[in-house]
């Protein structure tokens, strides 16, 4: 059995925040040197996860290539 989560823009806009906030926090340290090569990696609109994580008071700092509350 696979407990691996799907990554799309679909599940974005459906995920709990802090789950998400968790998941891309953890790929960007783990899988990707930027957002950018994140969302490219995952056919994922980067612009809709900045929104989303926005939304909630978070915001990506690419200097620690990590999404954080200002």
């Amino acid at each position: 059995m696979s407990t691996d989560i799907v990554i799309n823009d679909q599940s974005l806009q459906e995920m709990d925040p802090f789950i998400l906030l968790s998941l891309i926090n953890t790929k960007l340290r783990n899988e990707s040197e930027s957002l950018a090569g994140l969302c490219e990696n995952y056919n994922v609109d980067q612009a809709r996860l900045v929104e989303k994580l926005g939304d909630f008071g978070y915001e990506y700092i690419g200097e620690i290539n990590q999404f954080r509350l200002p």
